[in-house]
């Protein structure tokens, strides 16, 4: 089953992003708190959103997006975040469902895609992605300004 998460299902869900940073190989990275994600989730005017697959009342995945809009098609898409399901659960559907469901309401609601990144080397995400009909866009690089950059930038 899926369904949106609710404040309930955070501290599920960062234990699941705790997950998802030791399989990336970067979990000294994952700073987030279960009051940041109650916040950003939930408070007062939400910008961040998350889905949940549940198996036998067991929350065992979810989806973390937010709203993207590319000037090019003049429309809204969905940025997907972070998709996650716990290894014991993998196989059962739960990604693809998950995925479905963000490309239900991004059908839904007129926006123009669906996009995320995943890291060169895991190959079991690739090849499921690929599976769905997703295609890489090997013609674009991610940059990032993080740190000490970002706030030296900022104050330049």
């Amino acid at each position: 089953m899926i369904r949106p998460a609710t404040p309930d299902d955070v501290p599920t869900i960062l234990r699941l992003i705790r997950d998802l940073a030791e399989y990336e190989r970067a979990l000294p990275e994952a700073k987030a708190t279960e009051g940041d994600l109650r916040e950003h989730l939930f408070g007062a005017e939400p910008k961040v959103f998350a889905h949940v697959a549940e198996h036998q009342g067991e929350v065992v995945g979810f989806a973390l997006w937010f709203l993207s809009f590319s000037t090019w098609i003049g429309r809204h898409g969905i940025y997907l975040e972070d998709l996650y399901v716990a290894p014991a659960a993998r196989g059962g559907g739960h990604g693809k469902a998950l995925l479905t469901e963000l490309a239900r309401i991004a059908d839904e609601r007129g926006y123009g895609r669906v996009e995320w990144a995943v890291l060169n080397w895991n190959t079991p995400a690739i090849g499921f992605y690929e599976s769905l009909g997703a295609r890489p866009q090997d013609e674009w690089t991610v940059y990032r300004l993080t740190g000490d950059a970002l706030t030296d930038t900022a104050r330049s």
